[in-house]
């Protein structure tokens, strides 16, 4: 029997857990989360960890499985997941896939670009020079070392620029060099089954979703991890922002305004990288849910063969 991986992609807030869940129910399977912002423990509210009621409604893996402190590449999602989903294959025919983040997606369905292993040293340079005068200073060896990743990385991510970066340092190539090599073939077939929706309906979302949070406690998940600013996993939408304001630098409105600002424009980057897919199914989010699974079960059917 085939095994087919169904992965659930589209921008932020727009409904892709439940859709996930409602799969993994209709299909009797389990859930790998790709959600990179979901992997750590300390991090509930500002990352829109699942529920307790939705975790319970469907077994999910990689959900706040690490730390903050916990070192946790996208390479060691790759390892980790396809472990999983070889683990998972030997009693089901179907596993559930969900996520915005691209990279780690592609990382599962299509493998990741081979780097040759650097001098940890170099890495804990560019994290201090990183702490001390901040992104720019990265940005700007960056555009000199790999001007063409330059022009297409998130400049305001650290974490990709400290990757990229400690490659270009630590082999003397652009970072570059290393991509769209020819990777293994995976031994799973794949649906991605992206959720769409208008601009406006996206943003609305977003925007409740930001204030929903607020509500929930994010300024005090936040100042938690105030003291843990500099490590990786708290450069992302939400805490960054915050840690502004408990600076000062910002008011709480500000702070607030900036939340939803750079929320929506990571939900154009995620839309702009999967819309590079032409093989995505798209389904309306604003469908019912009855409509959207008959419309996935469809290309199901004609990816694997049921017995």
């Amino acid at each position: 029997m085939s095994k087919l991986l169904i992965s659930v992609v589209g921008p932020t807030a727009i409904g892709k857990t439940k859709l996930a869940i409602s799969l993994a129910q209709h299909y009797r399977t389990e859930i790998l989360s790709a959600d990179s912002r979901q992997f750590f423990k300390e991090m509930t509210i500002g990352t829109a960890v699942p529920s307790l009621a939705e975790l319970s409604a469907a077994k999910h893996h990689f959900i706040q499985h690490k730390s903050i402190k916990d070192a946790f590449s996208v390479g060691d999602f790759e390892r980790d997941g396809i472990a999983l989903l070889n683990h998972l294959f030997k009693n089901q025919s179907i596993v559930i896939m969900v996520g915005g983040s691209g990279l780690y997606v592609d990382a599962i369905t299509k493998g990741m670009d081979k780097f040759p292993i650097v001098d940890s040293e170099i890495r804990e340079q560019l994290n201090q020079e990183f702490k001390e005068s901040g992104i720019v200073s990265l940005q700007k060896k960056l555009e000199q070392l790999d001007g063409s990743y330059y022009k297409t990385v998130d400049l305001n991510n650290p974490h990709r620029l400290i990757r990229a970066l400690e490659i270009c340092l630590g082999t003397g190539k652009p970072y570059t060099s290393f991509l769209n090599k020819p990777k293994k073939a995976r031994d799973f077939k794949t649906i991605t089954v992206g959720l769409k929706a208008d601009r406006p309906h996206i943003y609305d979302a977003i925007n409740r979703r930001v204030d929903t949070m607020m509500a929930l406690g994010l300024e005090e998940e936040a100042k938690a991890l105030f003291p843990n600013r500099a490590l990786n996993a708290l450069q992302t939408v939400g805490y960054k922002e915050l840690f502004t304001y408990f600076d000062g630098i910002w008011s709480y409105e500000t702070a607030v305004s900036e939340i939803k600002k750079n929320t929506r424009r990571f939900a154009k980057r995620q839309l702009t990288w999967f819309k590079k897919n032409e093989q995505i199914l798209w389904v309306d989010s604003n469908t019912n849910r009855e409509h959207q699974l008959e419309s996935i079960a469809e290309h199901v059917n004609q990816a694997v063969a049921f017995s």
